[in-house]
């Protein structure tokens, strides 16, 4: 298990500028470990690993890159929904994916399977508004077909998280949960 020292700060930092998120969990999405943290209860509960964009990090749309900072679960999408099933603008299509396991294997369109938490961004100007806004330019945590890609960037700007996982993860993630995605280990000036 990594070293988790760093993350009391950065969940500290969350309830701050998000005091309205009580009593539900909060993400942390490491982008250089590619490893999305939930935090519950004043502790880690559960590590899983993603893929975050493989074009890297960005805010402005049409990039297809990951944006960082604060952000909520805004929307909800497949709670009953088969294992791989396949969203096409947020709603259901009746297919079910097939999940590819091998490292490196390529589906021929980015599918987003079993479920979607749609991710709205709370830093005006920087994920938020304009050109750079995460709810505005479809930023979700989702199932994929490409599950032999994760832990690795591999996304079109999304965190993706094995069928599995997801399927886990979302009836603990009600609308309104924290999700603050991270660069590195930095730790927020709380001065």
């Amino acid at each position: 298990m990594p070293s988790l020292e760093w993350i009391e700060p950065v969940i500290r930092d969350a309830q701050e500028r998000a005091p309205d998120a009580v009593d539900v969990p909060i993400v942390v999405v490491r982008v250089d470990q590619q490893r999305l943290y939930v935090w519950e209860r004043g502790q880690v509960t559960d590590i899983f690993d993603v893929s975050t964009s493989e074009r890297g990090i960005g805010f402005e749309e049409g990039t297809f890159k990951t944006p960082l900072g604060l952000h909520r679960i805004a929307e909800r999408f497949g709670e009953d929904a088969p294992r791989g099933t396949i969203f096409r603008a947020r709603g259901d299509t009746g297919q079910i994916a097939d999940i590819l396991t091998e490292p490196g294997a390529r589906s021929p369109r980015d599918n987003i399977t079993s479920r979607i938490l749609w991710l709205d961004g709370l830093e005006p100007g920087i994920n938020q508004g304009g050109n750079v806004d995460s709810l505005r330019r479809y930023i979700y945590i989702h199932g994929t077909d490409e599950e032999g890609r994760i832990g690795e960037p591999a996304s079109e700007g999304c965190v993706r998280m094995r069928n599995d996982d997801v399927i886990e993860l979302f009836p603990r993630l009600p609308v309104g949960t924290v999700v603050t995605i991270l660069d590195g280990p930095e730790v927020p000036d709380l001065s």
